[in-house]
């Protein structure tokens, strides 16, 4: 079953969050992981707004797991540690 990584961001040092970004999209994509909506346009209806909105297919709920704790994709983290506001999760989807 698919799963989706849903971050929301606040971006407080655009230059690191540039880095974390130039390098994480490789590593989630090296795991199956496919955007969906990055950057996008969104309307924030309830709870707090962040300006940046992603949210990435992956092919199964450990997939997306194992994309979050390889040494690529942390290595790209250690640039959005104190460049940016973020909450993630990783939601199953449910089957069609």
């Amino acid at each position: 079953m698919t799963a989706l990584w849903i971050a929301h961001v606040n971006v407080t040092d655009p230059e690191a969050y540039g880095e974390y970004a130039r390098l994480a999209g490789p590593a989630i994509a090296a795991h199956g992981g496919a955007f969906l909506a990055r950057g996008s346009r969104y309307v924030q209806l309830e709870g707090k707004d962040r300006a940046r909105n992603v949210v990435a297919r992956f092919p199964s709920l450990e997939d997306a797991v194992a994309c979050y704790r390889s040494a690529e994709y942390q290595a790209a983290l250690e640039h959005a540690k104190g460049a940016a506001e973020r909450d993630l999760v990783i939601v199953e989807e449910n089957p069609a």
